[in-house]
């Protein structure tokens, strides 16, 4: 047998979508402010050929161009073995980033510093100043 009872609508009641959006109230919208238009950093420019070549450099000559190039980096310098390795304490400019990179270094992320192989491209498992002798490049040539 077939029922004919209704069910009283009510407000909760779903609605079709053209329904809930012209029923809806929507909110005001907020007063909207735009933020100071910044011109985008210009990307420095790396010459990775040069880049290739400052990598074979020995240890003395990447430590010649560290001296003159960035003397901050040169301060913070530590030589492990053959490798230069600096640390800084805390995150350096864009600039220097670049400018390390075009000397030849990379980011080692796992040591937190920028390390230049002075042309030996054998990596350590371990910490390399266990094994080998390392001092500060900066306290070495003022002494």
């Amino acid at each position: 047998m077939k029922t004919t009872s209704h069910k009283k609508t009510s407000g909760s009641e779903l609605k079709s979508r053209p329904e809930q959006r012209s029923t809806e109230q929507t909110p005001t919208p907020a007063a909207v402010t735009t933020a100071p238009t910044t011109e985008p950093r210009a990307r420095l420019q790396i010459d990775f050929r040069q880049r290739e070549a400052n990598r074979l450099l020995p240890t003395e000559q990447v430590l010649d161009l560290l001296q003159r190039r960035l003397r901050r980096a040169y301060e913070l310098a530590e030589v492990v073995g053959k490798w230069v390795w600096v640390t800084f304490p805390d995150r350096q400019d864009q600039q220097t980033t670049a400018e390390l990179s075009q000397l030849g270094f990379h980011w080692n992320s796992r040591r937190q510093s920028w390390q230049h192989p002075c042309g030996v491209f054998k990596g350590e498992p371990v910490d390399p100043r266990s094994k080998y002798q390392a001092f500060h490049a900066a306290d070495a040539r003022t002494a």
